[in-house]
């Protein structure tokens, strides 16, 4: 369009006295309790690709969850995420982790958490992450909440020093996890000694370098538990476990349930069956 004007922003703003900010913030609070109660603000998320958005209250319940989180846990549903807590749908030590930098942003010692971090992606599997987590704020001042967006780290990003010394060691049991790996091998293979590696991945992820590979076992157990008729002792020997006793007895760890009632919950969460 050769006549068209190009827009271009304003230079300068009218100002504004305190008793006009302070009406339209009266307005605004206005506008905000006309809302409907659900409100579904994180449906916005649900059109930016690779943009995940997640809202918990003070007890660390989930009350909000864009698609792509519910796809990351398989759900299809928003009330199937409802009131889950990061410990009902995540391995203990990374729950943990979660649950740590929450309570920081509640009892205000950051204001901000911005960080690079293992995930789930679409398959279960854990991978990079940026997350961004702010406190919720209440009517009164006090939070009521931590709400925060993730998206997959960039390929420059992936260059932060936190994710390169470990970066490595965590390609390899994501690729190799159903084989027979040492972390002694994996980090003399990194150029690190267990000690380092150990340190590495307790600062960037709150997990040692064991915990994140009996993790990846785990998952990728889950998935074999759903979709197949293997039993127990092959998942075992096909995720790179030891043997049927210790493959139940990591899982049952990380998720709180024996691999045959995860498999079939109606039968109890445990059964001296399990593993044969």
């Amino acid at each position: 369009m050769p006549n068209a004007t190009p827009l271009r922003p304003r230079l300068q703003y009218p100002r504004r006295r305190r008793q006009e900010i302070a009406a339209l913030k009266r307005e605004r609070s206005a506008w905000l309790e006309a809302l409907a109660a659900e409100a579904p603000f994180q449906a916005l998320f649900d059109q930016l690709p690779g943009v995940c958005f997640f809202a918990k209250d003070r007890t660390g319940r989930t009350m909000f969850a864009s698609q792509g989180i519910l796809q990351r846990y398989q759900m299809r549903h928003e009330q199937e995420m409802l009131g889950l807590t990061d410990h009902d749908i995540n391995p203990g030590p990374m729950a943990d982790h979660y649950v740590q930098d929450d309570e920081r942003l509640l009892s205000g010692t950051v204001k901000r958490i911005e960080r690079l971090e293992l995930w789930f992606d679409g398959q279960g599997l854990p991978d990079w992450f940026i997350v961004t987590k702010l406190a919720i704020p209440g009517k009164r001042g006090r939070p009521q909440g931590v709400m925060g967006v993730l998206r997959r780290a960039e390929e420059h990003e992936r260059e932060l020093p936190s994710f390169q010394t470990v970066s490595r060691a965590v390609e390899r049991m994501r690729r190799d996890y159903a084989q027979s790996l040492l972390i002694a091998d994996i980090a003399q293979a990194c150029g690190q000694s267990v000690r380092q590696l150990q340190r590495h991945f307790q600062k960037a992820f709150g997990v040692t370098p064991q915990e994140f590979l009996i993790k990846t076992r785990v998952i990728a157990a889950t998935q074999m538990l759903e979709g197949t008729n293997l039993t127990a002792a092959e998942i075992a020997g096909r995720c790179g476990f030891a043997d049927a006793s210790s493959f139940s007895q990591q899982f049952k760890q990380q998720t709180g349930v024996t691999p045959l009632a995860y498999r079939d919950p109606g039968r109890g969460r445990s059964s001296s069956r399990d593993g044969r």
